[in-house]
């Protein structure tokens, strides 16, 4: 039973990530190298709010429950706040790198765009954690999207809205014991974001509708 759990737990986490790697990433090399990128980013800023959370942990009183409960809060919010800078950093970085392949470039266009480079990086034991997982997953690929055309188009209320939604997601993580409290928000939430990138990324109801309906465009007269 355990091994059936595991697998079941993996494939519904980490299922709709992983296809979406094989089938529009690895063929990539460009792609796959911006993934790695982001990942070392966000490995980073977990590794520095991990370290600022356990130092002060240690600081304080361990009888104290009350402290050692605020600690915890203050080490989510702290971490989502780092998180969102060194998506920021991330994206500056890769403002420049485009730039350089524009500039190498002999038709003056970039091989790759901003949501394109937005998309690859967040590609990055019970079912009702792994159902979790998967959202986060998800969401940390629309924020990024959602996150970079903000700073792409100077409106900073799209970015402010990633934040304000990382920390909601965040903080609804408190409430894993009650599942449906936790999940039914979480969902909605990416169901919201994910029309937002979307709409972003230059999508139609057009498209949407050919996606579904498994339909290709059909070729121009003389192409």
């Amino acid at each position: 039973m355990t091994l059936p759990v595991f697998f079941g737990c993996a494939f519904v986490a980490f299922g709709p990530a992983l296809a979406l790697f094989l089938l529009t990433v690895v063929g990539e090399p460009l792609r796959v190298i911006i993934l790695i990128a982001g990942a070392f980013f966000w490995l980073v800023s977990l590794l520095l709010s991990s370290l600022v959370w356990f130092v002060a942990a240690k600081a304080s009183d361990p009888g104290d429950q009350a402290l050692q409960r605020g600690l915890l809060v203050f080490g989510v919010l702290f971490s989502v706040a780092l998180q969102e800078a060194f998506r920021f950093l991330y994206y500056k970085l890769l403002r420049k790198a485009m730039e350089g392949l524009l500039a190498l470039s002999e038709d003056g266009c970039s091989p790759i765009s901003i949501q394109q480079m937005a998309y690859a990086p967040p590609l990055t034991v019970s079912v009702p954690t792994a159902f979790m997982t998967l959202v986060l997953i998800l969401l940390h690929t629309f924020w990024g999207i959602v996150f970079f055309h903000g700073c792409e188009t100077r409106r900073w209320g799209e970015v402010a809205a990633v934040v304000l939604c990382h920390l909601t997601v965040s903080a609804l993580t408190f409430w894993n014991p009650v599942y449906l409290g936790s999940l039914l928000p979480a969902y909605l939430l990416m169901v919201a974001m994910a029309v937002w990138a979307y709409h972003l990324s230059g999508g139609s109801k057009k498209n949407l509708q050919h996606f579904l309906l498994c339909l290709r465009t059909a070729p121009q007269a003389g192409s």
